[in-house]
């Protein structure tokens, strides 16, 4: 059984070309790289790269109008972690579908910051990858519409269209109802984009709310899921960690065609070879993420940082290629 396929749904004016939908183009991926692996991005500026701290003064990318001496900090830590985030994807691109930089390390830093990321996505789609952005928004709305045209889309104006961020997909948060969800459903295949929807997530304290019964004698976390599984395409997905492996089964159940993003492989505890459950629809149906497992492994396992990052991600993408054959 393959990812069930998905045509864009807004109506599209005649002679208009049609978008191909962000689960025609995951599936293609996958396949062509033989790679369910995420790498996860979430620079913290006082654990980079030994060579990334050393090029910070060098007065080219992120924030790069400053002379290297009259560099504010957030404009050096921003190259600094620019240089860091080109490092690790040069390093393991090979072995990846996408890559998951975590938006809030970016903002911290400010303009600079938010330049850094830029530079990222760009660097990312130049080697192949995928873009999700693990931005977690969710709002009301009309401030939902301006986050997906931030992420997904482009806002209009009297001066002209200014174009967002492009990623391929990003996380959102969907506490806030279906309708808070819907403006980001509307840009994403309006523009051949995806959504990864909070499920059940991989943090200590997701049980906390997430696993709390409802009225109905269900749990919060399937209540989201049956929202994805209604929202149908194979361009909404779902976030469930892979530090709960027993909720995997029943979830797929609620869910049997969307894509799974499985965060938390590695440092936090998560392991590939209890993921099965995910790829119950195919190779496509689960997206398996290591962040500090992958970026920080010369800790573990000495030598050059990238040469252990290569290695622990070719390490992975084997083992989930293999699980889900």
């Amino acid at each position: 059984m393959t990812v069930a396929s998905t045509e864009v749904v807004n109506v599209i004016p005649e002679g208009e070309q049609r978008v191909a939908s962000f689960g025609d183009r995951l599936a293609e991926r996958v396949a062509a790289r033989e790679s369910q692996l995420v790498l996860g991005l979430d620079p913290d500026p006082s654990r980079l790269w030994p060579e990334a701290l050393h090029s910070a003064d060098a007065p080219s990318g992120a924030g790069s109008a400053s002379p290297a001496g009259t560099a504010s900090p957030a404009v050096l830590a921003a190259r600094a972690v620019a240089r860091h985030c080109a490092l690790v994807i040069e390093a393991t691109a090979e072995h990846c579908v996408a890559v998951k930089p975590q938006v809030a390390c970016f903002e911290r830093l400010g303009a600079p910051g938010w330049a850094a990321l830029a530079e990222t996505v760009a660097l990312a789609r130049e080697r192949g990858l995928l873009v999700i952005a693990d931005a977690k928004r969710g709002d009301v709305d009309v401030t939902a519409a301006a986050y997906a045209q931030a992420f997904l889309g482009e806002t209009s104006t009297p001066f002209g269209a200014v174009a967002g961020l492009g990623v391929d997909v990003m996380t959102v948060n969907p506490l806030l109802g279906g309708d808070s969800l819907m403006p980001f459903v509307t840009t994403a295949r309006a523009h051949g984009r995806g959504l990864f929807v909070l499920v059940r997530t991989s943090n200590p304290g997701a049980a906390d709310l997430q696993e709390r019964r409802l009225a109905d004698g269900g749990s919060v976390s399937e209540r989201l899921a049956d929202l994805v599984h209604q929202l149908g395409l194979s361009d909404v997905g779902a976030v469930v960690g892979a530090t709960a492996p027993d909720r995997l089964s029943s979830l797929r159940e609620r869910m049997p065609h969307a894509v799974f993003l499985l965060p938390g492989v590695g440092a936090q505890g998560g392991r590939v070879e209890d993921l099965a459950p995910a790829f119950a629809p195919g190779r496509a149906g689960g997206l398996v993420s290591a962040s500090r497992g992958i970026v920080a492994a010369h800790e573990h396992v000495g030598g050059a940082p990238a040469a252990a990052a290569a290695g622990e991600a070719a390490r992975l993408r084997a083992l989930a290629w293999r699980l889900a054959a």
